[in-house]
């Protein structure tokens, strides 16, 4: 296990610049997941990490050494790429011993280890059998292990489970994950799939298009208490409302005052801001109900997938989504007039 740290790492190709500005701190034994969409930057980040790319400047340390120029094959790291990157050639056994091979571990020692993590990956028995023989998802767990196989200080996956079909994708989350609870080893995906990202991992790393890293924190902390606008819509589904700030707890939108349990010190008068509230916080009432935390609007659409409907509000121009289960969905159809209700506890404040 390692505790990782990038200081000020800047990688730029050319004119474009691939990330920004990074600082992170990645605790021992954590699942980190590096989550944004294509472009932000983090697989750039996974490649520095991995010494397969030199960052234009910063620093990269691992248990306090520098290792910012160590070359990729003395970094002790294992890698699942996204190609997964296979020999067709090769056995399942000589593909997850092939690194042990390169370091010369003698023949018997070498497939001792590849049995003992084809269990681990639920592949026993499959040990002399070719790659062209196994499906996407075995194929998957025959890279996991080769990556174990030189009991990495990190073990790092850039979107190694995007090629794989919804159910078997979701199997795979939890197997993995399992996987790294048991052995403990630090580990670092990449994906752009925010459910995978809240489903595996300790820590969130999110990146935004600007290649900055906006927040780093737990999976439930991010979705909670976005750090600005961009979190708030990437992450999840949220209704984003502007306003402005109109007193101590108070925020007035449009013509309607919206009373919060707080907000932000640094927030003074007439500060523009926003209110984030995700859809399964907000409350909806048929007909028109005055008072504080009420917005009143027409029912524009209902969105009824079985497991959860969505009910579309236009509050004047002001698109409210609302989320509930089946049996606590509001007496509404669509062209109703209704209201919103915004719990003070369920509004988050972003300084716009």
């Amino acid at each position: 296990m390692a505790e990782l740290i990038l200081e000020d790492i800047h990688k730029q190709f050319g004119s474009v610049v691939a990330a920004r500005d990074v600082n992170l701190n990645l605790p021992k034994g954590q699942f980190v997941c590096f989550l944004g969409p294509s472009g932000c930057g983090k697989t750039t980040l996974l490649r520095l990490i991995a010494g397969l790319v030199n960052p234009t400047r910063g620093r990269i340390l691992l248990d306090t050494k520098e290792i910012t120029h160590t070359p990729a094959h003395k970094r002790n790291f294992g890698m699942v790429f996204q190609s997964l990157a296979l020999f067709p050639h090769l056995t399942v056994g000589e593909n997850v011993a092939y690194s042990l091979k390169v370091r010369h571990v003698d023949k018997a020692t070498r497939r001792k280890r590849a049995a003992k993590l084809l269990d681990l990956v639920q592949l026993t028995g499959f040990m002399d059998r070719h790659i062209s023989q196994l499906s996407g998802g075995q194929q998957q767990r025959v890279a996991i292990a080769r990556a174990l196989a030189i009991d990495p200080q990190l073990f790092l996956l850039d979107e190694p489970l995007s090629a794989l079909d919804a159910k078997l994708r979701e199997n795979m989350q939890l197997e993995l994950r399992e996987l790294q609870q048991r052995l403990g080893v630090t580990t670092i995906l990449v994906t752009h799939d925010q459910r995978e990202a809240m489903t595996m991992s300790d820590l969130v790393v999110v990146m935004g298009p600007d290649n900055r890293v906006h927040q780093v924190d737990s999976p439930l902390e991010i979705y909670r208490n976005p750090a600005d606008t961009f979190v708030a819509d990437f992450i999840g589904s949220s209704n984003l409302l502007k306003g402005l700030c109109s007193g101590p707890h108070e925020i007035t939108i449009g013509e309607k005052s919206l009373v919060l349990e707080e907000l932000p010190e640094i927030l003074s008068s007439g500060t523009q801001v926003t209110v984030s509230v995700r859809p399964e916080d907000i409350h909806i009432v048929p007909g028109v109900e005055e008072g504080d935390n009420r917005l009143h609007g027409s029912v524009s659409f209902i969105r009824d997938v079985g497991s959860s409907v969505e009910i579309y509000i236009d509050c004047n121009g002001i698109q409210i989504i609302s989320q509930s289960t089946p049996k606590g969905r509001p007496a509404v159809r669509q062209g109703d007039m209704a209201t919103v209700l915004l719990p003070p506890a369920a509004c988050v404040v972003l300084k716009s």
